[in-house]
Parts: C-alpha cells; sequence; structure tokens
C-alpha cells in the first residue's frame, strides 16, 4: 500500500510541476504592475528554500521523538493537543488562505472567455475533491481491512489444523465425546486468534491510509505556493511570504507526521514520507524560480490551472482536517472521557485557525 501510494504521489508531483508551463507563453492579459527586484527576490527565495526544508524536516520528525521522550508519544495529552493544533493550521490554510485565492484566479478579469465567470467553480472543484477524498478514504480503508481479516483466517485456519494434528490419540479412543472435545478446543483456539486486536489492527489501518491520502492532499497545494513564490519577483510580496510558509509547513509536518507515528509504520517509509514532504514546497520554489522570467501568472492558462488546482487541494484539506484529524480525535474515548483534554484540544484547535487566520493580513 505505502509504495503505490508513494509512486502515485510522486506522479502527481511531477503532473503538477509541468502545468505552469501550460502558462509559459500564454500573455493575452498583461502581468501586474508590482515593484520588481530581481535580485533582492532572488536572494529571499534562497533563503526561502532553506527555511521552509528546514521546519517541514523539523515539524515531521518532532512527533518520532516520542520514542525517546514520552510526553510525545501518542495518546498522550500533549499529544492530543499538538495534533489539535495542527489540525487548525491546516484547516486555516484551505479556508482563509487557498479558497480565496482559488475564487481570485477563476474569478478573474483577465479570464474573458468561457464559462469562469457564469458559474462557482471554486467552490464546485473542491467540493468534489472532498467527495472524491471520502471515497478514496474509505475505498482503501475497507479494501486493505479486507485484506487483513482474510490473511488472520488463514493464519487461524493454519492454528486449528496445528491444533487437531496435535491432538493425543487417547482423547478419540473416549468416543464421540473425546472427539468433540478435540474439535471444541481447536475452534475456540481458530475463534480466539481471529477476534485478538481486531479493533487495533482496524486502527492501525485507518491510521495508514489517513498519513497515505494527507500526505497526497499536502503536495497538491505545496508545490502551488511554493511555485507561486519561486515566479514572483517582489520582494516585499516574498518577504511574509517566507514567514507564513515557514511557519505552516513547521505545524503542517506536525500534523503529517503525528499521522505517521499513529500508524507504526517501518523506519524506511517514515523517512520517505518525511522527506517528500520536506522537499515539495521548497522543489516548487526551485521550478518558479526556473519559470519567472517567462511565466506570466495572469494569463487565462495560469488562472485556470491554479484556480482548479487550489480548489482541488482546498476540498482535500477540509476533508483531512476535519474527518480525518479532528473527528478521529475528538471522538476518541480517551477524549471524551476526560474534561479536562477536551478543553485542552479545542483551545489548541481555536488558537491554531486563529494564529495561522492572521497571518493572512500580511500573506
Amino acid at each position: 500500500m505505502a509504495a503505490d501510494l508513494r509512486l502515485a504521489a510522486l506522479c502527481l508531483l511531477l503532473f503538477f510541476s509541468s502545468l505552469p508551463l501550460l502558462a509559459f507563453a500564454d500573455c493575452d492579459c498583461e502581468a501586474g504592475e508590482e515593484e520588481q527586484d530581481k535580485a533582492g527576490a532572488l536572494k529571499l527565495k534562497v533563503i526561502a528554500v532553506f527555511c521552509i526544508l528546514v521546519a517541514s524536516a523539523a515539524g515531521s520528525a518532532i512527533p518520532s521523538l516520542g520514542r525517546k521522550f514520552p510526553a510525545l508519544s501518542p495518546n498522550t495529552d500533549l499529544f492530543f493537543g499538538v495534533k489539535a493544533f495542527a489540525a487548525g493550521v491546516i484547516l486555516a490554510t484551505s479556508f482563509v488562505h487557498i479558497l480565496p485565492e482559488a475564487f481570485d484566479r477563476l474569478g478573474s478579469p483577465c479570464l474573458v472567455d468561457g464559462p469562469w465567470k457564469k458559474f462557482p467553480f471554486a467552490g464546485f472543484v473542491a467540493m468534489l475533491a472532498a467527495i472524491a477524498t471520502l471515497v478514496v478514504d474509505t475505498i482503501a480503508t475497507g479494501y486493505f481491512q479486507r485484506a487483513a481479516n482474510a490473511k488472520k483466517a488463514s493464519a487461524a485456519v493454519g492454528v486449528g489444523d496445528d491444533v487437531e494434528a496435535t491432538t493425543p490419540d487417547d482423547h478419540h479412543a473416549h468416543g464421540n465425546g473425546g472427539h468433540s472435545h478435540g474439535h471444541g478446543v481447536s475452534a475456540i483456539i481458530a475463534s480466539t486468534a481471529v477476534g485478538t486486536s481486531d479493533d487495533g489492527s482496524a486502527q492501525l489501518i485507518r491510521h495508514r491510509v489517513i498519513s497515505q491520502v494527507l500526505e497526497l492532499g499536502i503536495i497538491v497545494h505545496s508545490v502551488i505556493i511554493g511555485m507561486s513564490l519561486g515566479a514572483s519577483e517582489s520582494a516585499s510580496t516574498i518577504r511574509p511570504l517566507v514567514i507564513a510558509l515557514t511557519f505552516h509547513q513547521f505545524f503542517e509536518g506536525i500534523g503529517l507526521g503525528e499521522c505517521i507515528v499513529q500508524a507504526k509504520l517501518r523506519l524506511r517509509s517514515v523517512l520517505i514520507m518525511s522527506l517528500f514532504f520536506s522537499l515539495t514546497t521548497p522543489v516548487g520554489v526551485v521550478i518558479g524560480i526556473g519559470i519567472s522570467s517567462g511565466y506570466n501568472e495572469n494569463s487565462p492558462r495560469a488562472l485556470i490551472v491554479e484556480g482548479l488546482l487550489s480548489a482541488a487541494a482546498v476540498g482535500i484539506l477540509n476533508y483531512m482536517a476535519l474527518v480525518d484529524l479532528l473527528a478521529e480525535d475528538f471522538m476518541n474515548p480517551r477524549v471524551q472521557n476526560n474534561g479536562r483534554l477536551q478543553v485542552i484540544v479545542n483551545i489548541s484547535l481555536l488558537a491554531g485557525t486563529a494564529l495561522m487566520s492572521m497571518l493572512a493580513i500580511w500573506a
């Protein structure tokens, strides 16, 4: 499962990276009149690459420290609080930062032809993306759950056969009663093997699907915002973006890292997912720098492509934040049975949304 989803993520990254080239030579609408300082902008872009890379790596690595620091391990109050804060950051990123951008792109005056001003495509695409995420989430969880159950059933049958094979002969000498006793023991052991830790296995599969789907959703918008920063030639525009994106990537990394920890993946898979997340936005910045000389963000093709992808990112991130992160933890029996912890996670959620929303004033 992890290998297939990582391959899909890589294909998506390559696909999204090539989309801005569609607008490279399409300059029907003049570029915005912003003060350009190419030398200063390039310096800030280089700083942005390193700041975002370090923040992303640190954020995704912090939850893994729970093995050495028990306070950061799953099912602690601190873990729930930090995860709620990170989910609030993701939620605010989606609603406050990305969604208005999608509406602005698809409602731009440069889009004089087509249906773009006759229908709210931004909201429509966001809705379809949320539904698509739900479908992928449920189908993937169901598929791997059935596969796990089938594997357990096969193992249980093997256990039952072993018990039958090792039953002493003198049990059979007692007639039908002794024979029934042998089958009864094997049936009990087999049923116990099937039923043992079913809930834990289902929860583990759920966390693994969540971590993979969340990373795919993050890739969609991370590449876009990275390329937008890299393509800009205005130092005054880039400066607040560096701060906002560093903050955003750090806490988004914490949210993803905590999902990865709960998924209990192998060390190799953890490193690959963390590295992939850490590099996505910096790679987007580098691509943006490469196409900045001929890229026109106000061209119709650029507006349509970025608007649709931003809207899709909104739907994916909203679903993941509300359903897979917040609802998953807020309905957890540990939280439900602890009034103090409920207050902590609610305050953490509001704090995350408030701080990320405030950054919209500058970026």
